[in-house]
């Protein structure tokens, strides 16, 4: 396993892509807070191969990253957290998401960093419909510009129909922030294309 480890910050991203998944079959009690441990590592390339390795793992790896999401004093390592359970959810779309990862996500959108607070709005959009609706409780009382214009775009990609709705209004109040008004206005049509996409048949 330690061979593995020293791959994750091979140059070669084959050679990384290879070890994740071999990390991620052979993996024991050790392997998920080692990956962990690697995540306020300045290796950058270091770094995102352990994010992507936890998120190759799945579900198992977010209980123990809730709380270092929320409470490390290190924000890389909290970012890393959000980034993580992004990638759970692109690489497990089909897994039920826990409640409490979504949870620590909504909280962590009031993080002051930040690289954090996207990150974990990302996070939620990634999960899709099961964070639909904390991310849109989240736009309505957020008053962080940034957060804001981060959902909008989220909402923008999720191909989610009940978005339309919520866009079309933020595009057509003019008594909101212009930028999220026309973050909406460049999201509507996007949000159009995916949902069109999503409904092709073949």
């Amino acid at each position: 396993m330690d061979a593995l480890f020293e791959q994750l910050k091979h140059p070669n991203p084959n050679l990384r892509d290879r070890a994740m998944l071999e990390i991620a079959a052979q993996r024991d009690e050790n392997t998920i807070p080692r990956l962990i441990s690697i995540l306020d590592d300045e290796d950058v390339v270091y770094r995102r191969a352990a994010v992507q390795a936890l998120g190759v793992i799945g579900t198992d790896s977010i209980p123990p990253l809730e709380n270092l999401l929320l409470h490390s004093d290190n924000p890389t390592v909290r970012a890393s957290c959000a980034k993580v359970m992004a990638q759970v959810a692109v690489n497990h779309p089909d897994a039920s998401f826990p409640s409490t990862g979504i949870t620590a996500l909504q909280q962590a959108t009031n993080d002051p960093n930040p690289v954090v607070h996207i990150a974990a709005v990302m996070a939620l959009g990634e999960i899709g419909s099961p964070a639909f609706d904390v991310l849109v409780d989240t736009l309505k009382t957020t008053e962080n510009v940034t957060v804001a214009v981060a959902i909008v775009n989220a909402l923008g990609d999720s191909g989610n129909p009940q978005a339309v709705e919520i866009l079309t209004q933020l595009s057509q109040d003019e008594t909101i922030d212009e930028y999220i008004r026309e973050s909406a206005i460049s999201a509507l049509p996007r949000l159009d294309q995916v949902i069109n996409y999503k409904n092709r048949t073949w």
